[in-house]
């Protein structure tokens, strides 16, 4: 250790991100981690999560999962559009890689059905002769499950309504209309049909299929719900797509935590004029809260990666292109700039400006108070983060060339290099501060001379192992790219943001 001691801000969180989840033959809960890459099994008894799918294998997006009568486990790999399937001696054998977007998923005997969640997608058959569609039209499908009538049912995201479908094909039929944000359809023990939301408040609406149809609604306050499962017992257990986690839900609303829910990300990093602490958390904005170490959501903005605070407001950037207001006081979003090439770090001018790295275009962006964007500098490699100094210059870090460059005019002037893969950067206290994910480390570099030094030596911020998914698929949202986002306090101390972590560095003398 060096400079500056780190704490983390929030518990440790086993699951980044929990999706499809279902019981294993062993009786353990699966989970399919979407942004991490990877599956686990939790113990629901202890707790205890073992990870069964590392990152770096043959999946790369696992976002739901469904296990065949032979205990094999079938995944929906989402943005390569591929569907595995796992033997139970953990051999992988590629089922099709014919589905665009594969998300739900569902095994009928030995037969297995997915769907696709993208406008107009499909609902299809996987046989060993290839798919077989079933229907098409769905409005981004997602999460289904055999009904004790035989049919399958699943959800239409985009308009809010549940269908359901004879496995041997025919015209699909409405079930349920005007679903609060539907993202899964679930039956429990009983055959009760439960429909999830991936909203903010957590709320799963029960339908009764057996008489009237009538609807009821539980809240959990679990933002971002996106599977459920239930066990012999028929208790239901739910994952989160926003915090991770798996927690036991009842059927009152009241809730047991079984593996913490936490971050992410989490990306960007900002600290208000109040001192509190904001991240960027791709799907959302959240906070750390205190005593328990948890985090809370500010909002569902999703695909939020930089950030910066201005008074009420937060100022986001979206790697799919957007850089966003959104008033904490409202809860309103404004839309400042849209179609730019991987927009990562933001940072505020004086004159009240937003500065932002485009990264896809190797270019620093301005975006006034107009939203008329200009360019304050262009040629860079993958310019990553912006920061300002009190006298007023502009420095941006560029992770593809290893360096960090001052903005004098023009053409931009090399502060340091030779950084392996530098992110996140932040002026404090006169010095320029850079979260080196290469080497695991945050780096101080004198303004005056380039001369670099270790301020920090950080925990899981190195080289993935893993094959990065693509960014877009089919138009939509793929997987976004890690990065480590830098801020200061005003006492000079620094925060970090990534992989999971949110640290708290303060300068060693401090007591």
């Amino acid at each position: 250790m060096t400079g500056f001691r780190a704490r983390r801000l929030t518990r440790p969180a086993p699951l980044r991100g929990s999706n499809g989840i279902a019981f294993g033959p062993d009786g353990r809960l699966y989970a399919a981690q979407f942004l991490a890459g990877q599956i686990s099994a939790v113990d629901l008894a202890s707790g205890d999560v073992e990870v069964i799918v590392p990152a770096g294998g043959p999946v790369q997006a696992p976002d739901d999962l469904a296990f065949g009568a032979d205990g094999s486990m079938y995944v929906t790999d989402l943005v390569p559009g591929r569907v595995w399937r796992r033997r139970p001696d953990g051999a992988f054998s590629l089922v099709t890689d014919q589905v665009r977007l594969p998300n739900g998923i569902a095994c009928v005997g030995d037969r297995l059905f997915v769907n696709e969640m993208i406008p107009g997608g499909r609902l299809l058959e996987l046989r060993d002769d290839g798919p077989v569609v079933l229907t098409g039209g769905l409005a981004m499908g997602n999460a289904m499950q055999l009904g004790p009538d035989g049919h399958l049912y699943y959800p239409h995201m985009m308009t809010g309504e549940v269908f359901r479908i004879p496995p041997d094909g025919g015209e699909p039929e409405l079930v349920a209309a005007n679903v609060h944000e539907p993202v899964a359809v679930r039956f429990d023990q009983a055959g009760v049909l439960l429909v999830l939301s991936r909203g903010v408040a957590g709320i799963v609406t029960r339908v009764d299929l057996h008489g009237s149809g009538t609807e009821s609604l539980v809240t959990s306050g679990i933002p971002g719900l996106d599977n459920a499962a239930f066990d012999d017992g028929n208790r239901m257990y739910v994952s989160s797509y926003t915090g991770g986690g798996i927690t036991e839900l009842h059927p009152d609303g009241r809730t047991r935590e079984i593996t913490p829910r936490g971050l992410a990300g989490p990306f960007g990093v900002t600290i208000d004029l109040g001192g509190g602490v904001h991240t960027a958390d791709h799907y959302r904005v959240a906070r750390p809260r205190t005593p328990d170490d948890d985090v809370a959501t500010t909002g569902l903005l999703t695909f939020a990666h930089g950030i910066t605070a201005d008074g009420d407001l937060l100022h986001l950037t979206s790697q799919y292109g957007q850089v966003r207001t959104y008033d904490r006081t409202t809860r309103a979003v404004r839309t400042r700039a849209s179609g730019l090439d991987q927009p990562l770090g933001i940072a505020l001018r004086q004159d009240g400006v937003l500065v932002v790295a485009e990264a896809g275009a190797g270019r620093v962006r301005t975006i006034d108070a107009d939203d008329t964007v200009g360019v304050l500098a262009e040629g860079l490699g993958r310019p990553v983060d912006v920061a300002v100094a009190d006298d007023g210059r502009w420095y941006v870090s560029d992770e593809d060339r290893g360096a960090v460059y001052r903005l004098d005019g023009e053409t931009p002037a090399v502060l340091a290099d030779g950084l392996d893969r530098p992110q996140g950067i932040v002026v404090s206290d006169g010095r320029l501060f850079v979260a080196e994910t290469g080497r695991h480390q945050v780096v101080e570099v004198d303004l005056t001379t380039g001369e670099s030094r270790t301020a920090a030596d950080l925990p899981g911020t190195g080289p993935s192992t893993r094959d990065q998914p693509a960014l877009f698929a089919h138009g939509m949202p793929g997987v976004p790219r890690p990065f480590a986002g830098l801020a200061a306090a005003a006492d000079h101390s620094l925060y970090l943001a990534a992989d999971g972590v949110l640290l708290h560095l303060t300068p060693a003398e401090t007591p």
